[in-house]
């Protein structure tokens, strides 16, 4: 399957509501290059109301484990603080989201948590999905943009 590049302007000319994979997010909150200039890309289109974005919670304890498993207290705190301040929609676990990731695990062999992932992106209404995990596959209503295929635009030349 051929690459799909993006940019941050099709985010708000092409979508009308994405979901963010915990992968992003952690790019980001560890500052992991060259994925977290990425993912701040889209994190900053969201944060400046250019679109709507939500995150299963699944994905928040994603994010979190880490710190708590190396029983970084303070990390975790500041990871918790960071998460609370994104303009994100926070997406819990409903009996619904339950059935549709049910249905996505058994009929396409999809990981339990990418399962929780994509319907809770379809139970917040995105248009797409912003991950890293190649595994993911766009479907019927929900287009997956993969954050390696997001183009960087060139800074403007100082002069």
């Amino acid at each position: 399957m051929p690459e799909k590049h993006w940019s941050a302007d099709d985010l708000h000319k092409r979508q009308t509501r994405i979901a963010i994979d915990a992968n992003v997010l952690i790019y980001l909150l560890e500052n992991a290059e060259p994925h977290a200039s990425r993912a701040a890309v889209v994190i900053d289109a969201i944060n400046q109301h250019q679109i709507g974005a939500s995150l299963a919670t699944v994905g928040q304890v994603e994010i979190l484990t880490g710190p708590a498993r190396s029983g970084d207290a303070t990390t975790f705190e500041r990871m918790a603080d960071e998460l609370r301040s994104l303009d994100l929609r926070l997406v819990g676990l409903s009996a619904a989201i339950a059935e549709d990731a049910a249905w996505l695990r058994g009929t396409e062999g999809i990981d339990l948590v990418d399962a929780i992932h994509l319907a809770s992106a379809r139970s917040a209404g995105a248009t797409a999905f912003v991950t890293n995990d190649r595994g993911i596959r766009s479907r019927a209503g929900l287009e997956v943009l993969y954050l390696d295929d997001l183009v960087l635009e060139d800074p403007p030349a100082r002069g």
